[in-house]
């Protein structure tokens, strides 16, 4: 039994959904422990694309059981789409479970979620509206909607009876459209139709999973520098993609948990507000975006790009707790004729350098990166499937991310499809 935590390293988007594909072929279990339909994991196989948003990218792999945990916050609708979408192209979705224990993101969140994103104005966070914000808030407010409720009708009256007025007073202020509860409740009943046979208490699944000795994957959403404790704050999400997040998302203590990989891009990616050291906006930013396809699977909007943020990676795999790197999109470089890394940071202000990620996001505004350059190796690597094979360069350019963040890299993506990997030591 090897229970693996697979964890965003950067600001999400870094390719994480073809690396927890990979490694469900010798999991039993893959759990999605937190996180909404703000989520979009791509992946590609067999030359077809599946785009995920609350469903564990696990679910191609037939008779793998793929569980939701009570971390998420599910939209019904959004789900209920995907489900029927996997079904229609073939995929088997009855091995999928979902927690009663997740809160449900309703109708009157995403309204919510919009008229926030708006009112902030000139300092908006960059949301994808999709409601997650607003659905964190009632949840740790104790007014949340769980999966549970929608199958008990008093229940979800009783709880709307408190919720729903607080809701419209806020919309009718602004002059937005406000919620009847039988509106709320049928959409709510419809649902549960739907979603019904999905619904199953997960921790007798994980219990006996684990009493088994069988190998349970952990799949996050988003980024550490998005974690709501730990990232750019207040320019993050509202849970927790963290390894800690496991634990809590799912029901399963951390003393069963052996390995967390952290995915990162041989560059890095963000969208929405927030600071970004190494951000570029010249021609090789827009290179970087051309070549890499860099649009959000979610919401399609352009994601800033830069150079790779060792100070960054080394701030992830110190709250992770990394036991291994898996480096995707490095044949994104494949054309350059150098390649950088910030290796440090200096404030231009007073000229202190940190090699420490700087906790305080105040201060990034007066940071600039400190880089070390290294040659290209202008050739095409995607059909390499040796670490050896790879050119000298190449080479190089992953043990420096080894050197600098102390982490093994462990897989190496060298193109899209999941058989476009190098493998130097498979962490499951």
């Amino acid at each position: 039994m090897t229970n693996v935590v697979i964890v965003g390293g950067q600001w999400g988007d870094e390719g994480k959904a073809k690396v927890i594909d990979l490694l469900s072929e010798k999991a039993d279990i893959v759990i999605r422990y937190q996180g909404g339909c703000n989520a979009g994991h791509t992946v590609v196989t067999d030359g077809k694309i599946y785009k995920f948003h609350l469903i564990p990218s696990g679910i191609l792999y037939p008779g793998k059981i793929c569980l939701i945990g009570n971390g998420t916050v599910i939209n019904p609708e959004v789900l209920s789409i995907e489900i029927d979408n996997l079904i229609e192209k073939g995929i088997d979705t009855s091995n999928l479970y979902i927690s009663p224990l997740a809160h449900l993101t309703l109708p009157y969140h995403l309204a919510l979620d919009e008229l926030s994103e708006e009112s902030l104005q000139h300092n908006k966070i960059g949301t994808t509206k999709r409601g997650i914000g607003p659905t964190y808030i009632d949840k740790i407010g104790r007014t949340g909607i769980r999966v549970e409720d929608i199958f008990e009708k008093e229940a979800l009256s009783s709880k709307l009876e408190i919720i729903l007025p607080q809701k419209n007073m806020i919309l009718e202020h602004y002059g937005k459209k406000t919620y009847e509860k039988q509106e709320i409740i049928e959409f709510c009943e419809k649902y549960a139709e739907k979603l019904g046979p999905y619904v199953k208490d997960i921790s007798e699944i994980t219990y006996n999973a684990l009493k088994q000795g069988q190998t349970i994957l952990f799949e996050g959403a988003q980024g550490t520098m998005l974690d709501i404790d730990h990232g750019t704050y207040p320019y993050v999400t509202s849970s927790n993609p963290i390894s800690a997040g496991a634990s809590t998302g799912s029901g399963i203590g951390f003393t069963h948990i052996r390995k967390v990989v952290g995915v990162f891009k041989a560059y890095v990616t963000r969208v929405g507000e927030g600071p970004f050291i190494t951000e570029l906006n010249d021609d090789e930013g827009g290179k970087l975006q051309e070549i890499g396809q860099e649009f959000g699977t979610t919401t399609g909007r352009k994601r800033r790009c830069g150079w790779f943020d060792s100070v960054g990676a080394r701030y992830s795999a110190m709250i992770n707790g990394l036991t291994g790197i898996a480096l995707t999109k490095i044949d994104v470089f494949d054309s350059f004729e150098q390649v950088k890394i910030c290796t440090a940071y200096q404030d231009r202000r007073n000229g202190k350098v940190y090699e420490n990620y700087p906790s305080g996001t105040y201060v990034h505004k007066y940071l600039e990166p400190v880089y070390e350059t290294m040659p290209g190796w202008q050739q095409d690597i995607t059909g390499i499937r040796e670490f050896s094979d790879l050119p000298g360069n190449a080479q190089e350019f992953i043990l420096k991310i080894e050197s600098l963040t102390g982490v093994p890299v462990e897989i190496t993506s060298v193109g899209p499809g999941r058989e476009q990997t190098i493998i130097r030591n498979c962490p499951i």
